[in-house]
């Protein structure tokens, strides 16, 4: 049940300051997103105490998880031009620092909701995979290609799907069981992408989703569902959290195959070299 759903449903149980600020978040929620249960009560006019209460009326764990919906809401809903509104009123020194708390506190927070368990298992799932589609569209697709850049040192067997002349569909048309989707998009989520992973998934393939949510629509249809925070009121997307997700993914698979992938970097580096591929001496996989 979502927040809004939650409000309308208790409604006509909740106490007179409790109905004030349900009427207000349903009018502001995105400016009620970011404000502290304190300045949320100054606003309306009841005591921070009502507003803990309302939020654990609410059926939510304290006032930080009510938060975290009222955003929730905001990367879902709204437009990008009320994104681009919603950061107008500030200075670029307020936005630096902003933005970079915001990128730490969603890598952070992301390394502490993630599992181990879920993370090992979709290494296993590309390794047994008899063919890797990663699947990105739309501001998904430069991880997308990340992604793909560096498994395809490892792997042979990757269909890159982002955008191009083809239609999701045919590109992952031959897709069946045995093989491997691994969907990728974030708030607002890329109808397309949805639709491709229902397609992969009623034809037998595995699904591994990355996105912000396990409420993500990419999420319900996951076999096995890696989250990545990526809260950020602006009209640009915060995917910080989701390379460092990936890079940890590249990385883990890597360790899998040291022996095959040094021989590889080996003819690799001789073929650099020769065709002066990199400058100087630094020839990193770049």
């Amino acid at each position: 049940m979502d927040l809004t759903m939650r409000i309308n449903s208790g409604f006509k149980t909740m106490s007179k300051g409790q109905k004030l600020i349900a009427e207000y978040i349903l009018a502001h929620y995105d400016k009620a997103a970011f404000m502290t249960a304190a300045k949320l009560a100054s606003r309306i006019g009841v005591s921070e105490s009502t507003v803990v209460r309302f939020a654990d009326a609410l059926g939510y764990d304290g006032y930080p998880k009510l938060q975290r919906a009222l955003q929730e809401m905001i990367r879902t809903k709204l437009t990008t031009v009320q994104r681009i509104e919603m950061t107008g009123d500030q200075d670029e020194a307020s936005i630096l620092q902003s933005v970079f708390k915001t990128d730490m506190a969603n890598i952070r927070s992301t390394l502490e909701e993630i599992d181990p368990e879920v993370f090992s298992q979709v290494v296993e799932s590309i390794f047994s995979a008899k063919h890797i589609y990663i699947l990105g569209l739309r501001s998904a697709a430069p991880l997308v290609q990340f992604f793909s850049y560096y498994l395809s040192f490892i792997f042979e067997n990757i269909t890159v799907v982002t955008s191009g002349v083809s239609d999701v569909f045919e590109q992952i048309f031959r897709a069946g069981e045995g093989d491997l989707l691994v969907g990728v998009s974030f708030p607002r989520y890329s109808s397309r992408t949805v639709e491709g992973i229902n397609f992969a998934k009623k034809n037998g393939v595995k699904i591994v989703s990355i996105t912000d949510s396990l409420l993500s629509p990419l999420a319900s249809q996951a076999d096995l569902c890696l989250v990545a925070r990526s809260d950020m009121a602006s009209f640009a997307d915060s995917m910080v959290a989701a390379f460092s997700l990936v890079n940890a993914l590249i990385v883990a698979i890597g360790s899998r195959k040291k022996d095959e992938i040094s021989q590889y970097f080996t003819k690799l580096e001789a073929v650099w070299d020769e065709y002066s591929v990199y400058l100087g001496k630094d020839r990193n996989a770049n």
